[in-house]
C-alpha cells in the first residue's frame, strides 16, 4: 500500500515529479479537489480509474495552466470560445472542444472526439501543472459516487494508501463542480451546472445557451463527468425538503431523532432542536459551498440512516446546488 504524503502549497514541485513518475496527486481547486495524473501518460490515466472505482466510460476533465496547454490539442479555437475563455479562465468553467486526432488517449477522451478542458482559479495548482509541464486530468477526488471532496481531510479519507499524495491548500471556495458548456457542437449546451451560468456565458457570446436536460442511455458515452452515473451519495439516504414541508420533516425527525440528520440554513436549524444538524449557512451561495461537507458529515455516523436536505430556488448557483442534491438523493424528496 501506498504511503499518501500531504503536501504544503509551496511543495508543488515535489508533487509534480510523482506526477512525472506516473504516480498520482490529489489538487485543489476553487471548486472540489481533483484527482491528478499525467493527461498524456495512459498507463497514470489508467490509474486514476482504479483508484477511484470509476466506469471507465466516464471522460476525464484535462485540467491545463495555459491556453497554450489545449492548443496542442484543440484544432482551432473559434471567436466564441475565445471570449469565453478570456472572461471565466482561470475559474470554474469546463470546456468541452473538439480534438485533433490521436492527441490524447481513449482512457481520456472516453473514446469520443472531443476532450474538456478546465484551467482552475487555484494558484497551487496552476503551478503544479506548470511544473509538470503537460496538462492533468481532474476528476473529484473521492470514491466513485460519494460526495465529493472539498478538503484535502476527505480526499485523505476515500483515497488514503491508494494515490501518492494530495496537495492541500485548505477548504474549496465554490463547493460545487465547475460548469460544463459543450463547445463542439452548434448551439452552446450546459452539461452540467455550476457556479457560472447560462445567462453569463450568453451575455458574453451574445447567442443563446441551452440547459441540456437528456438522460444518458445506458450504451451512450456521456460527453461529460456526472451525466450518466448516480452521484454525490453518502451511505444515508437523502430526502430532499422543498421548504413548505419543513414543519412536518422536523417532527417526523424529532420522533426518529438518532436517525435522522438535517442539513439546511440556520433559520431551519434554529428549530431543530433534537437532531444532529450540518449547516448550510444563510443563503445558497453558502449552501452550495457546504453541500458536500454537510453529507460527508453525516457519512462518518453510522446511526444516521436518513438526511434532510434543504431545497433551494433552481435559479443561478441554486441550479447546480439542486442538481448535486437530487444525484445524491436518487431524486427523492420528503413527502410524508
Amino acid at each position: 500500500m501506498l504511503i499518501t504524503k500531504i503536501y504544503k502549497p509551496s511543495e508543488f514541485n515535489e508533487a509534480a515529479k510523482e506526477l512525472r513518475l506516473g504516480e498520482l496527486v490529489a489538487f485543489p481547486t476553487e471548486t472540489v479537489y481533483g484527482l491528478g495524473a499525467d493527461a498524456t501518460n495512459e498507463q497514470a490515466v489508467k490509474r486514476v480509474y482504479l483508484a477511484k472505482g470509476r466506469p471507465s466510460d466516464n471522460p476525464l476533465i484535462v485540467t491545463v495552466s495555459s491556453l497554450e496547454m489545449v492548443k496542442r490539442f484543440v484544432p482551432s479555437l473559434s471567436k466564441e470560445v475565445e471570449k469565453i475563455i478570456e472572461k471565466f479562465w482561470p475559474g470554474s468553467l469546463t470546456i468541452v472542444l473538439k480534438i485533433k486526432d490521436g492527441s490524447l488517449s481513449k482512457t481520456v477522451t472516453g473514446g469520443l472526439k472531443t476532450a474538456a478542458f478546465r484551467m482552475p482559479k487555484n494558484e497551487t495548482t496552476l503551478n503544479l501543472i506548470t511544473a509538470l509541464g503537460n496538462p492533468i486530468v481532474g476528476p473529484s477526488a473521492n470514491s466513485s459516487g460519494k460526495p465529493s471532496p472539498t478538503t484535502a481531510q476527505h480526499v485523505y479519507h476515500d483515497l488514503e494508501g491508494r494515490i501518492a499524495g494530495i496537495l492541500d491548500d485548505g477548504p474549496t471556495d465554490v463547493g460545487v463542480e465547475s460548469t460544463i458548456i459543450d463547445m463542439s457542437t452548434e448551439i452552446p449546451t450546459i452539461l452540467r451546472p455550476g457556479a457560472v451560468t447560462a445567462e453569463e456565458i450568453e451575455k458574453v457570446i451574445g447567442k443563446e445557451v441551452y440547459s441540456d436536460k437528456h438522460k444518458v442511455k445506458e450504451n451512450e458515452i456521456p460527453k461529460a463527468p456526472g451525466m450518466k452515473y448516480k452521484h454525490y451519495a453518502p451511505s444515508a439516504q437523502v430526502l430532499i425538503v422543498n421548504k413548505d414541508n419543513w414543519n412536518s420533516a422536523l417532527q417526523w425527525a424529532n420522533e426518529n431523532k438518532n436517525q435522522v440528520g438535517i442539513l439546511a440554513d440556520d433559520e431551519v436549524l434554529s428549530k431543530a432542536l433534537e437532531n444532529k444538524t450540518y449547516s448550510l449557512g444563510e443563503n445558497v451561495e453558502s449552501a452550495a459551498k457546504n453541500l458536500f461537507a454537510g453529507l460527508r458529515y453525516f457519512d462518518d455516523d453510522n446511526q444516521i440512516k436518513y438526511i434532510l436536505a434543504e431545497a433551494f430556488p433552481e435559479e443561478g448557483v441554486g441550479l447546480a446546488y439542486m442538481n448535486r442534491l437530487k444525484k445524491s438523493a436518487g431524486n427523492q424528496f420528503y413527502n410524508k
